[in-house]
C-alpha cells in the first residue's frame, strides 16, 4: 500500500470516529482548504501541502510519521495517542538570536486559540515575555477563570510547560489543558486506559474524566502571574521602542564619560 493511501485510510478513518461524525465541510474548513480539496485527500487523488499535513496532525493529535505510515484502523486509538514516538510540531514564536519566546494567550482571545493554536501566523502574532529563570522547554502563559483551583481567579495567567506526550504526564501535578471546547486548569488525578481524570482543588468541585481523544494541548504549571499586579509590555510598540534605545544612549553616554 502506497503511502498516500495509508494517509487517505488513515484521515477519513479519523474524521468517521468523532463523535458526532465529523463532516468532510467541516474538516475542510477548519484546515482552510476546501471541500472539493479536502475529499481528494481522502481518496488518494491528491496529496495535502505540508502545511495542511501539519494540520491535520494537530487536530487529531497524530504525529505525520503514523498518519503517513501506519494503519491507524488496526490499533486502538488511545494507545496510538501514548506511543512515545507520537510526537506533534508545536508552532513556537522566537527572537532574533532564535530563542524561544513565551506567548501570552489574550482573555479577550483565548477562544480564538482552539482555532488557531496550529498556525503559524496567529502563534507570531500574540504578544510575548521573557522569564530568565525558565529554559529548557516550552513555555506559554494561559488565562484561568473562576475560583476551582485557588489561590488562582480571575486575572490570573498561568506559565505552562509544554508536555509533549500523555506518558509524561504526573498524577498529583497540575496542567493548563486545552480539549476540544475550551480551557480547563486542574489537578491530574488518574491515567486511566483512555482518558485522564482531573480534579479541583477546591472539593466544591467533582472529578471528571478527559478523553485522550478529547484532548489537545497539556501545559505542566509552571508559575504564575496576575494582569492585575503586572503589565505585559508590548515591545512591538514605537514609542517603547523610542524609550529603550533613548535609555540604552544615556547609559553608553554614561559608561564613556567615567572610563
Amino acid at each position: 500500500m502506497s503511502t498516500l493511501s495509508i494517509l487517505a485510510d488513515n484521515i477519513r478513518y479519523l474524521r468517521m470516529q468523532q463523535t458526532p461524525e465529523l463532516t468532510q465541510s467541516k474538516i475542510a474548513e477548519h484546515l482552510k482548504v476546501t471541500r472539493e480539496s479536502y475529499a481528494k485527500y481522502e481518496t488518494a487523488k491528491s496529496a495535502p501541502p505540508l502545511d495542511v499535513l501539519l494540520a491535520i496532525s494537530r487536530y487529531y493529535h497524530i504525529s505525520a510519521d503514523l498518519l503517513l505510515t501506519v494503519d491507524l484502523r488496526k490499533y486502538p486509538m488511545e494507545e496510538l495517542l501514548k506511543l512515545p514516538d507520537n510526537r506533534i510540531i508545536l508552532p513556537i514564536k522566537t527572537d532574533h538570536r532564535g530563542e524561544n519566546k513565551i506567548e501570552v494567550v489574550p482573555y479577550k482571545a483565548s477562544m480564538g486559540y482552539l482555532a488557531g493554536h496550529a498556525d503559524p501566523e496567529y502563534i507570531d502574532s500574540l504578544q510575548t515575555m521573557s522569564l530568565p529563570f525558565l529554559h529548557n522547554g516550552k513555555y506559554r502563559a494561559f488565562p484561568v477563570e473562576g475560583d476551582s483551583m485557588p489561590p488562582y481567579k480571575d486575572g490570573t495567567y498561568i506559565i505552562g510547560k509544554y508536555v509533549e506526550s500523555i506518558t509524561d504526564m504526573k498524577t498529583g501535578k497540575t496542567y493548563l489543558l486545552m480539549t476540544r471546547t475550551g480551557f480547563v486548569f486542574k489537578r491530574l488525578d488518574k491515567i486511566n486506559q483512555n482518558s485522564i481524570t482531573v480534579k479541583s482543588d477546591n472539593t466544591f468541585y467533582d472529578n471528571y474524566d478527559i478523553l485522550f481523544t478529547d484532548l489537545r494541548e497539556a501545559w505542566q504549571y509552571a508559575g504564575s502571574f496576575s494582569s492585575q499586579e503586572q503589565e505585559i509590555i508590548d515591545f512591538s510598540n514605537e514609542d517603547v521602542k523610542g524609550m529603550l534605545l533613548t535609555l540604552m544612549n544615556e547609559i553608553k553616554d554614561l559608561k564613556n564619560k567615567l572610563s
